[in-house]
């Protein structure tokens, strides 16, 4: 039934694209879900005979679980999140120049994304500026209609597509 639902969401998705554009999956995952569900759409994507690199944003310092503890308001995350200013510094980031489609992936934390998925956005800003963005998510309880409207509201100037929640 969940592959239906992925399938469904890529073939909506792709319907306005072009077959041989090269598509990037970028993707934050703080304890694996999200990552699992990027690697889903990209095996799809791929057995679409669409042109995928998968890319994983990561923190240049890892997050703890202690770091991950919501109901904790000094946990690193609640203070992130407390802050809509706050920028946690990416690991390395990628050349998106190539690409025309990128999905960009994570999971809902407080009804939005994480901030890093901030920092990763305000890093490529000129370069997204001319490229599709199809945003997912993974979340146990919340959807993902209220992080794709901050999405829009934030980076107004960017192409925002649709986006899914995977579960």
């Amino acid at each position: 039934m969940a592959t239906n639902k992925v399938l469904a969401f890529l073939m909506a998705s792709m319907m306005a694209l072009s077959m041989e554009a090269k598509t990037l999956v970028a993707y934050f995952s703080a304890t694996g879900n999200t990552a699992h569900a990027a690697q889903t759409i990209a095996k799809e994507l791929k057995q679409k005979g669409q042109e995928v690199v998968l890319w994983e944003i990561e923190p240049a310092e890892p997050y703890t679980s202690a770091d991950l503890d919501w109901r904790n308001d000094k946990s690193r995350s609640s203070i992130e999140m407390a802050d809509p200013e706050a920028r946690p510094t990416i690991k390395q980031c990628t050349d998106i120049t190539p690409y025309e489609t990128i999905y960009v992936g994570f999971p809902i934390w407080w009804g939005i994304c994480p901030r890093i998925i901030n920092s990763w956005l305000d890093n490529n800003l000129e370069q997204l500026a001319s490229k599709t963005l199809i945003p997912f998510a993974t979340s146990g309880s919340s959807g993902i209609e209220e992080a794709v409207e901050y999405l829009r509201k934030t980076y107004p100037s960017l192409s925002w597509q649709k986006g899914r929640l995977m579960r």
